[in-house]
């Protein structure tokens, strides 16, 4: 088994994953991206790393991607969940079809993922997850209500998930993103931010990689909001 630190990056082609994957590898880690573009290839090519094309829809890509990542290295010591876009529309236009699908995109991503690795992370008695969610999960828009729902079960299955296995020193936490620059801008949506700007996916990517790192050791099951003061509720 290596001694090098390893992190797994889902989604990680472009956006908040691909700036978590450049933020990881800076700070260290050997990256393994899955994108379903090829463009997570491209990228881990860059940074020295391990690259799948395949979706975190897929249970077989999932499982060549954790497979390919511990032949070449032994162990993972960090796991990124982040997703592409879901359904959206009015509530109750929104169809059975695109409810489940919303769930495929913004949640069973997560549970996927999470059965092969933290396994893993157990037997080696150490391991963090971080999800990236959304800073709707727990005060929903109308606009992002696919993602609202099932990220709001994100948060459930991440609390669970720290009361089980946080004896094992396995974490799981979720980042909460506002406005970020990875979406098209408009300037409603700045004034709508206390900070009034639109946040980075390199800002996001540093909150990941804090969470990713030993000083965040005694942090787990919780919902890490990065949203400029969007949102402030308890």
């Amino acid at each position: 088994m290596s001694d090098e630190k390893v992190a797994v990056v889902t989604a990680g082609g472009s956006g908040m994953g691909a700036a978590s994957a450049r933020r990881l590898a800076a700070d260290g880690f050997k990256v393994a991206i899955l994108s379903s573009s090829g463009k997570g290839e491209a990228l881990a090519a860059e940074l020295g790393g391990l690259g799948v094309t395949g979706s975190n829809q897929s249970n077989d890509d999932l499982k060549r991607l954790v497979d390919a990542t511990m032949q070449r290295w032994g162990r993972i010591d960090a796991l990124v969940n982040s997703a592409g876009h879901g359904p959206r529309g009015p509530l109750l236009e929104i169809s059975d079809e695109d409810w489940h699908r919303g769930i495929e995109v913004y949640f069973l991503n997560v549970a996927r993922s999470v059965r092969l690795v933290a396994p893993i992370m157990v037997g080696q008695k150490s391991g963090s997850i971080v999800n990236i969610s959304t800073a709707w999960a727990f005060e929903p828009s109308a606009m992002f209500p696919t993602s609202a729902v099932a990220r709001a079960g994100l948060a459930a299955y991440t609390k669970i998930f720290a009361e089980q296995y946080a004896a094992h020193n396995v974490r799981m936490n979720n980042v909460l993103p506002g406005w970020i620059d990875s979406l098209p801008a408009t300037e409603e949506r700045r004034q709508s931010v206390p900070m009034q700007r639109y946040g980075s996916s390199e800002e996001i990517a540093a909150t990941v990689a804090f969470l990713a790192s030993p000083g965040a050791g005694y942090i787990t099951g919780q919902n890490i909001r990065v949203d400029g003061g969007l949102t402030r509720s308890v």
